[in-house]
Order: structure tokens, then sequence, then C-alpha cells
């Protein structure tokens, strides 16, 4: 791969009066040239990224979620949902100088569906064509160009919603010359009122967004010819449309209130919609797990504030959770559980795994009253959810093991078996990050695997960077075989555990 300089994003506006670059073949639309860039990627870069901003419009816009295609001419059937669903059949226009190759209908999912309605919107692709009519009527073509094209099924600009610019059609143009390998992309607008003066007109409005499309462009297209690889691939076990939509119903039904009602001193933006996100990733995984048949019941260990079971019994799922320390939601967030020891579905307890050997509590025991203290055992098929929860966090898939039941862990501080803050080995994957979380991550796999466990992970879409979603869903080996003792020395083994989380009843809560 040839080697280009990235320029920096220094766009050139053209000047109002500007005369139009695109000519439509029927009609009199007149296509506003806003701004334009030089660059340096080829057109296969700018058909590839062009298309990933069509799949994926939230890379534009923060407002939104996604988009749903409903059409799309180059797959048969269409993709997600019948053309009929739509207000319109396909809004498609045809340039001179261009051929059509592909449309696409998507619709745009916004974040906030209490404010703004989701739009349908047609996306068309076209090439330059180079027939003699049109070289003729299109003065300047240049010798390679393509053009994307977004025309929203609205017939006013009043019907627009919120996080779409109030203009009848976006075109993205891309010229580009192989002699020199070099190219220019540009964005125009059509508006909604072709008589409209300069004064009806938001200017400074549209520049601004017609500037930050040109930008993602820009950015894009330089990424994809220096061979940017993506890192990180969200919803690969739950969809995405599922997960959002249910994240969106779910924060329409509890984050005012939850927010509004905070106890804990902490960020409560940060933990209402942190957990929304977890409990809807929960929710649509269940929905999976246990179609069909009766859903056996979940425990949260090390459940601090104690949002998420909240959230989750709210939408009717029974569990329950525990922590070595109460926290002050703890008052509004607990009710009546029977599966729990005390009858409530938020639990004062200290993890004391029935598989320490005695030797190993250093005869501690004694100082905690035994119905404070649980033994790690659960009922057969119980969901174990493991949020954060640091010093329970390398335990949870050695509790799974033994009670048989399938988990979730999202890794945030670095302890091991002890209870003891420590630095995990490196990832045994050279090609990963050294960091202490990666460390830990891939710790706390390995120790899943050689409890048999068939890790899946899941980058979750929350507001965290401790966002890694560890699932066992499937386990391989039968408990038998394994034997528990050998993994716990292995992996440093747990003398001192008791006395070092006996010191989590004195200590105070942390802030996650």
């Amino acid at each position: 791969m040839e080697n280009r300089k990235k320029a920096p994003f220094e766009p050139e506006e053209y000047p109002q009066g500007s005369p139009p670059l695109l000519h439509e073949r029927c009609g009199k639309a007149n296509w506003i040239p806003m701004c334009r860039h030089t660059c340096t990627f080829e057109t296969q870069d700018f058909d590839k990224i062009m298309l990933n901003l069509v799949e994926n419009p939230n890379l534009n816009s923060k407002w939104l979620f996604r988009a749903d295609v409903l059409h799309d001419d180059c797959i048969q059937p269409p993709a997600s949902a019948d053309i009929s669903d739509t207000k319109d059949h396909p809004h498609t226009q045809e340039f001179k100088g261009f051929s059509r190759q592909r449309t696409i209908v998507r619709r745009l999912i916004p974040r906030n569906t209490l404010r703004d309605a989701p739009l349908d919107q047609t996306c068309s692709f076209y090439h330059s064509s180079h027939g003699k009519e049109d070289m003729d009527s299109v003065e300047g073509a240049g010798p390679m160009r393509s053009l994307v094209v977004y025309i929203p099924h609205t017939s006013s600009a009043a019907e627009m919603p919120f996080y779409h610019p109030k203009v009848q059609g976006i075109s993205q143009l891309y010229e580009w010359d192989p002699a020199t390998k070099t190219g220019t992309i540009s964005i125009h607008f059509l508006l909604f009122n072709a008589e409209a003066t300069t004064e009806e007109v938001d200017q400074v409005k549209l520049g601004r967004i017609a500037y930050h499309l040109l930008q993602t462009i820009h950015k894009h297209g330089h990424s994809t010819a220096a061979g940017y690889v993506k890192r990180v691939n969200h919803d690969v076990i739950v969809p995405r449309e599922r997960f959002q939509d249910k994240y969106s119903e779910l924060k329409n039904k509890y984050a005012r209130s939850l927010v509004q009602s905070w106890l804990e001193t902490t960020d409560p933006t940060k933990h209402v919609f942190e957990d929304l996100g977890i409990a809807a990733f929960l929710i649509e995984l269940w929905q999976d797990m246990y179609r069909g048949v009766d859903f056996p019941g979940f425990v949260d260990i090390g459940c601090g504030n104690g949002l998420l079971v909240h959230i989750l019994r709210l939408e009717g799922y029974d569990g329950w959770g525990f922590d070595a320390r109460e926290r002050k939601s703890w008052s509004q967030y607990n009710s009546t559980f029977s599966g729990s020891p005390s009858g409530k579905s938020l639990q004062k307890l200290l993890l004391l795994p029935s598989i320490i050997p005695v030797e190993a509590t250093s005869g501690d025991t004694k100082t905690i009253d035994p119905e404070d203290i649980h033994d790690g055992l659960f009922p057969r098929g119980t969901f174990i959810i493991s949020n954060h929860a640091d010093e329970l966090t390398p335990w949870t898939p050695i509790l799974a093991a033994i009670s048989q039941c399938p988990f979730i862990m999202i890794p945030c501080c670095s302890h091991n078996l002890t209870g003891e803050r420590w630095r995990a080995p490196p990832p045994r994957d050279k090609s990963k990050s050294k960091s202490m979380f990666a460390s830990l991550v891939d710790w706390v796999t390995q120790i899943a695997g050689d409890c048999g466990w068939e890790v899946e992970t899941e980058m979750l879409r929350i507001p965290s960077t401790r966002n890694t979603g560890l699932v066992g869903r499937r386990n391989i080996r039968d408990i038998q075989e394994i034997d528990m003792r050998v993994v716990l020395q292995k992996y440093g083994g747990v003398q001192g555990y008791y006395s070092n989380v006996a010191k989590l009843v004195k200590s105070s809560p942390r802030g996650h």
C-alpha cells in the first residue's frame, strides 16, 4: 500500500451563489455546493466508508442510535423489513453524468424516541458515466466521480426531526484524478424552497452541518486508506437493534426518576445509564437463553448500590444481590424476595466460598456472625451477575462451575483469589494491550476456561471504559472432572482470603 501523508482538515467553502455542480436529468432542482476538501484516498475507499456511514449514521450524529435497513436493492429479499413498511417507495433521482448503482432505504432510529420520531431516508449510490450526452451536458466532468445522495421521506422542513438538517437532500460528491492521484470531496444541499432568500435559510447552521459531514468523510477515508482495522467488535452476543430498543425503552421508563431520587454521593447519570445498559443486555440475553422455559432467577454478587438488581426486578425478573457493605440506596431499592437467605432482594453478606480450605481462613471466621457469611453455593441454573465486583471477579467462573450456573462478569479493578490488589500477567495474545485491565480480563478468562466454560466476550454499549462483558452460557466439561483445588493453586492460591475480604466490612464503599 502506498503511504500518503494525511493533510490537515482545512475545508474550502463555496462562495454564496456558486453554480451547482450536480444536475438532475429531470426538473430544475438546485443543489447548492457548500464546502469541499482535497483527498488522497481512492474510489474504493470512498465507496467503502460511505456504505459504512449509511449503515451507521451514529458516526455522524450523537442523537442517533443506528439505522435499520428497510430495503437494499443489492439484497434479495430486502433486509430487516419489507419495503411496504416505509411511508413511500425509495425516493430516487437521476443525475447527468452518473448512473445509479445501488439504492438503500434506511430508518434512522433516534436515541430519544420521546423527543424525536424515526425518519425513513433513501440513500442512493452513483458512479460517473461517460456517455456522450452526459459528457457534453456536464462541464468539467472529472475522469472518475462517485456520488452518494440522502433523500429524507418528508415533504417539508417543518416535518423534519431535530437530528436531521432541514434540507430536502444531502449529496456527497467524490472526484478522483488517477493521473495525479488526487481527489476532492464536497457536500451539497437541496433546499425545500428553491426560491428561499439568504435571510430565510440558516446559512451558519447548514454550513456547520456540511463542515461536520465533510470532516467525517475526510477522517474515515484517510483511515481506511491507511489500513485502519477496527479493534473492538460490539453486538457479538445480542444484536445491536434489540439491545438499543430495549435500552431506549428502559431509559424512557426509569432514567428520570432514578436520577432524581439518587441517594449516593457518586455521579447519578453515570451509574443510572450504565446499569440501564447492562440490564438491557441481560434482558435480551435471557430472552435467547430461556425462550419457552421459566427464568431460573439471578444473583448479583458484590451488588454495590443495588440499582441493577432493582431494575431487573422492576422488569419482572426474580433475583437478589448481596454485598459486604450496605449502601444508602438499599433503603429505596430493597424489596421482599423469598429466594434469598434474609427474604430481601438486597442483603449484607460476606462471601466465604465453601471450597476454600479451612486452613486458608486462619481461624478468622469466628469474628463474623455465621448468618452474615455466604458459602458461594447457589441453586443450579441461577444466573450469576458479577458487575465490577472486584474481589469477587476471579471467583465468578469458579462459583458458577461448582453450582452449575451461567454467568456474566464485567471486570473492573484487579484482585487475585486472595482478595488482594495485584497485577495479572500480560495477555497471552501479544498483539493485545498489556495494560492492567487487559491483563485482568485475559487472566479471569483463563480461569473460566480451566473451569470448563466456553467464554463469550461482548463489548457492552455502556458509558464506562470497563465495558468488557465475559459471558459463560455453556460449560463443556463435567464438573466432576475438574479438581477445583488444583485450579485455585494454579492461580495463586487463596491463603489469607478471609482476612482480606473481612476488611471490606470496615472500609468505605468504592465509587463504581
